[in-house]
């Protein structure tokens, strides 16, 4: 009810400052006596996926909490599932600023952040301390300096630290921000990579005794013939789940608006019809084979509907989350 008063405010700012200044009052609402600000009762609409029990098939996509530090707010928020990250090994500072655009005139957001985060250790310090009951999903990825023929070191070290506090873990090789790192969705260093991520999560079941889900996140960019290859690739490694997908460097749909030719990925609107396409795509390679989850430019009801009509068994939001609010999250379960 109030969102629209907080965005108008919030939108003066830069996005990076509003960021930082929204997530300082989510941190000081969540547990207190105000937490009511921000709690709102949603319908249970239970999912199960990639053998986890989701209390609503909505989630909060990877890239808004990248240290886990709303985490609660979220959940109180009405989330069946958080997705934080990309987190990475090492602390990184990510890109110069400025690195985040909003193109308002087309709902869209431009970054080009470059996996800006606290590290892993952060991250996983700041999941011990929450108490959120939906399914928590960590999002890694690899260091900027760490050389892309070595990137797989980042995720399995990585992968090593989140695997006993995640509901899922998700490898975030789509990126357009970090140079090299889409390179890992093609050919043998796809398949080398899915087969050393494989192994260490059945090692880490057996060291654990539970089994945490795999998914591998991929980008819109991608012709049929990529998709089917990356599809193959997923399916022969047992993957449990592919999320699609991240930001676009297509640029068509903002062409002459205000920030629209900045460098970096494109989401929100602009990339809503050419994700579910790829959803549509996958889903039809893939048969049935592994679950997916949507993600790219959901705003609305119609437009989640449309991600689950194309194959989704999951959806998230960012974008829209960002130009609706919290209210988007009732209004796309009230009818889901």
């Amino acid at each position: 009810m109030y969102y629209p008063f907080v965005r108008k405010a919030l939108f003066q700012l830069d996005p990076e400052r509003a960021h930082e200044l929204t997530f300082r009052q989510l941190s000081r609402l969540s547990g207190s006596p105000f937490e009511f600000l921000i709690r709102q009762s949603v319908p249970s609409k239970p999912v199960t996926c990639m053998g986890l029990n989701f209390k609503n098939p909505l989630g909060l996509a990877a890239g808004l909490d990248k240290n886990g530090e709303c985490i609660d707010a979220f959940g109180a928020m009405g989330f069946g599932f958080v997705e934080v990250g990309t987190v990475t090994p090492r602390a990184q500072d990510g890109n110069p600023k400025p690195r985040m655009f909003r193109v308002v005139e087309a709902e869209g957001i431009i970054n080009r952040m470059g996996f800006n985060n606290h590290g892993v250790d952060n991250l996983v310090n700041n999941v011990k301390k929450s108490h959120f009951g939906g399914v928590l999903g960590i999002n890694i990825g690899k260091n900027k300096d760490t050389p892309v023929e070595n990137g797989k070191d980042d995720y399995l070290i990585c992968m090593e630290k989140v695997y006993p506090y995640a509901g899922y873990i998700a490898i975030n090789i789509s990126s357009p921000n970090t140079p090299g790192l889409r390179t890992l969705q093609y050919g043998e260093a796809l398949d080398d990579l899915l087969g050393s991520i494989k192994n260490k999560q059945l090692e880490l079941q057996q060291r654990h005794q539970k089994y945490v889900p795999v998914a591998v996140k991929i980008a819109p960019d991608l012709s049929q013939e990529e998709l089917i290859q990356i599809a193959d690739s997923l399916v022969r490694h047992n993957m449990d789940g592919v999320i699609a997908t991240n930001t676009t460097l297509e640029r068509n749909l903002v062409a002459g608006l205000n920030y629209g030719d900045e460098a970096g990925g494109l989401s929100g609107r602009p990339v809503q019809m050419q994700s579910t396409q790829i959803i549509r795509m996958l889903s039809a390679e893939l048969k049935g084979a592994m679950p997916i989850i949507g993600v790219g430019g959901i705003d609305s009801l119609t437009s989640a509907r449309e991600k689950m009509a194309a194959g989704a068994s999951l959806i998230q939001i960012y974008s829209g989350f960002i130009y609706h609010g919290p209210q988007l999250i009732k209004n796309i379960l009230m009818h889901i």
